[in-house]
């Protein structure tokens, strides 16, 4: 059993961010924490909602688990609601990584070309900054588009650009990437990179090569949380002793099979019922 630590919003009226992804880890064998960044109202698909950030809480709270010798793990951060949030979150992924915590940063910024309401360039390098700690990253395209100041393109992209497109995330300081919601060579699919050496608590295979390409058959329905869902999978099985290429795998079969099981939700701004679906991970 693994120690891992989620920073990220949570959510009261949604399945999105932490709400997804703690029963998923938890079913996995894991003993999960939290540190949340916000206390939210519901899902942002709804339009009207309220925040209520928790920054001074995490100011006040990392020093405390800092001075009881709280050790982790793994920990994954996810949507930052401000400048100080991703400056302290970034210095404590510092601090735990130095002492042998596995670092997982989902950049949560933008997705179909565009940055999500209220993000600016500011945002864009603050998240380059949360990058830059961690041992895994793992962007959709737009996002690793803005990480890299590469232009959106909506017919995807060749192999080539692919390879260099995580070369360039790499080159902020990520010791593997992997990209999803990618387009190459006009099928949809999830590209990765493998770290060049071994990674604290990650399975590694480094006979294998350094890239990869996973396709799949797009479903056009767009559940909020499957990204959080899709992260969690894959943490819990490298956790579990996958290699990353095995790991990304699993996490795909797993967000197809859950989106095609509830494909008739009646309010798909709910996101995914996790709890009821954990018998398909």
């Amino acid at each position: 059993m693994k120690q891992i630590l989620l920073i990220n919003d949570v959510v009261g009226h949604s399945h999105v961010g932490m709400v997804a992804m703690w029963p998923i880890l938890t079913y996995y064998g894991h003993a999960v924490y939290n540190l949340p960044t916000a206390l939210v109202s519901n899902n942002f698909d709804y339009r009207d909602f309220s925040v209520m950030e928790t920054t001074s809480y995490m100011r006040d709270t990392m020093p405390v688990w800092q001075k009881l010798g709280f050790r982790f793990d793994a920990v994954c951060t996810g949507f930052m609601f401000s400048d100080e949030q991703a400056r302290l979150v970034a210095d404590y992924c510092r601090t735990l990584r130095n002492e042998g915590t596995a670092v997982f940063v989902d950049p949560v910024m933008a997705d179909s070309g565009s940055l999500y309401n209220g993000l600016d360039q500011r945002h864009v390098e603050l998240m380059r900054d949360m990058v830059s700690v961690a041992d895994l990253t793992f962007p959709n395209y737009t996002e690793a588009c803005y990480l890299t100041g590469t232009p959106f393109k909506a017919e995807g992209m060749t192999w080539d650009e692919a390879c260099r497109m995580l070369d360039a995330v790499a080159a902020l300081g990520a010791k593997a990437v992997v990209i999803t919601s990618a387009k190459v060579d006009g099928q949809s699919c999830v590209i990765g990179r493998r770290s060049d050496s071994q990674l604290a608590g990650i399975a590694q295979n480094l006979d294998e090569g350094r890239y990869f390409r996973l396709d799949y058959d797009e479903i056009p329905l767009t559940f909020p949380g499957t990204g959080d869902i899709f992260s969690s999978v894959l943490i819990g099985h490298l956790m579990n002793g996958e290699t990353l290429r095995q790991s990304t795998q699993t996490a795909m079969t797993v967000v197809s099979r859950l989106i095609d099981r509830n494909r008739h939700q009646d309010d798909i701004r709910l996101g995914i019922p996790i709890e009821q679906c954990l018998h398909l991970l």
